[in-house]
């Protein structure tokens, strides 16, 4: 069952809690829509989940207090020369 991103975004601030999303585009609607939240960090998609895990925790460090922010976590891109 599918859940529409408002209700997640709803139940999320209405319990205190922080939205963790690869639904970017969404939930940057959602934020300016509803700035008072508890935090919200939307991530680009990586099949190396430790990696995106660790960027989550290091980008969450910097970030706190979360309440009302919007945080982008992106892959890192690798070039080869």
């Amino acid at each position: 069952m599918k859940i529409p991103d408002n209700e997640v975004f709803l139940f999320a601030s209405n319990n205190e809690r922080v939205v963790l999303t690869l639904n970017r585009k969404d939930f940057k609607r959602l934020h300016r829509w509803q700035p008072t939240h508890a935090g919200i960090t939307i991530c680009t998609d990586d099949a190396n989940r430790n990696a995106l895990a660790q960027r989550i925790h290091a980008a969450i460090l910097v970030s706190e207090p979360l309440v009302g922010k919007l945080i982008s976590v992106v892959r890192s891109v690798r070039r080869i020369i």
